[in-house]
């Protein structure tokens, strides 16, 4: 990629980025049901037309971007990289996951406040982690073989999920000041959690 066309994805993802946040603030504020599109544009400093380049609707925009992982991990991920060992190479890719959010920790405690507040946004949260859950157990089978077992597949990546939870409410209940940063703590509850069933 050139370098001009790494400053036109970067401007993307921070355009993006300061959309759904200020939709999340807007809902925090307001409720869900409480700004226009209209207002929200207001608030990004975007255009409406722009603001529906970016996001279909209001939906969207509040829960922002959806997971997304380079071709090249993924292709790395299925020949059995970067180490060999399927943990630790799930670990890879959720970590590039978590590094690509740009959340400060302020942002993070509002996000999670409104997908909680509105049942429409976790019902559709959860639809959205649950199809993302589905191609990374697509992923391991095609990685380790059918004989891995879907069932075994889909136990793993609930449990990567929930330690994703744990490792977002660590840091934002971080008395420091969220001097830990959430691939840390992610990489530390996973440490904890293969102790405990070691």
């Amino acid at each position: 990629m050139t370098e001009s066309a790494n400053t036109l994805q970067g401007r993307k993802v921070t355009t993006r980025h300061r959309i759904t946040v200020a939709a999340q603030q807007l809902t925090d504020a307001h409720g869900y049901d409480g700004f226009t599109m209209d207002e929200l544009a207001d608030a990004a400093g975007v255009s409406r037309r722009t603001l529906f380049n970016y996001f279909p609707g209001k939906l969207d925009a509040v829960l922002g971007a959806t997971f997304d992982l380079a071709p090249e991990l993924l292709e790395r991920f299925r020949a059995k990289g970067p180490t060999g060992i399927l943990i630790d190479d799930l670990l890879v890719l959720v970590q590039h996951i978590v590094s690509i959010k740009e959340f400060t920790r302020e942002e993070a405690a509002v996000a999670r406040r409104v997908v909680k507040s509105e049942a429409r946004l976790m019902v559709a949260a959860h639809t959205r982690v649950e199809a993302f859950l589905d191609e990374f157990i697509t992923h391991i089978l095609e990685r380790e073989g059918q004989e891995f077992g879907a069932h075994r597949a889909k136990l793993l990546v609930t449990v990567l999920a929930c330690l994703y939870d744990v490792a977002l409410r660590d840091v934002l209940d971080d008395d420091a000041g969220g001097e830990r940063d959430l691939e840390e703590s992610y990489a530390d509850s996973l440490t904890t959690l293969r102790e405990l069933l070691a």
